[in-house]
């Protein structure tokens, strides 16, 4: 039986920007080598990228940014909508900042970064529906 390759791919309007396979034996040991290595370099960047969305208010939160039509809410709408005292939104808020998802446009209002919300559905929707495909591929 034929192992398929898989790889991903990051499409703009047609024309390809990333490209990468899905399985280490599938890169030249080189490159392979090399990618790990600048990975192990960004280390700290993509824990508090990691940090930011492993905590199941962090992600409420995020979703309900993304469900406004400006992407922008209050601490208030914040602790009504997701009934939450001020102190645990205070922290989340502020993860999600470290996180790059979150910036504090005004005196207690948050807006969903342009690469925060890129990066929250690569992390979530994507990851997910990635993973689903990959457990569906193990299950054929």
């Amino acid at each position: 039986m034929t192992r398929m390759k898989l790889k991903l791919q990051l499409v703009r309007n047609g024309e390809v920007l990333f490209e990468m396979p899905l399985s280490p034996t599938d890169w030249p040991r080189r490159m392979l080598t090399d990618e790990l290595e600048a990975f192990e370099d960004d280390f700290q960047r993509f824990a508090k990228i990691f940090t930011a969305l492993a905590h199941e208010t962090r992600l409420r939160m995020m979703k309900r940014l993304l469900e406004e039509e400006n992407r922008t809410m209050s601490f208030a709408d914040f602790m009504r909508d997701l009934d939450l005292n001020p102190k645990i939104v205070w922290e989340n808020a502020k993860k999600l900042r470290e996180g790059g998802f979150v910036e504090k446009i005004d005196r207690g209002k948050y807006r969903c970064s342009e690469v925060g919300q890129r990066g929250f559905m690569l992390m979530s929707l994507a990851l997910r529906r990635l993973i689903e495909v990959f457990k569906e591929m193990e299950d054929f």
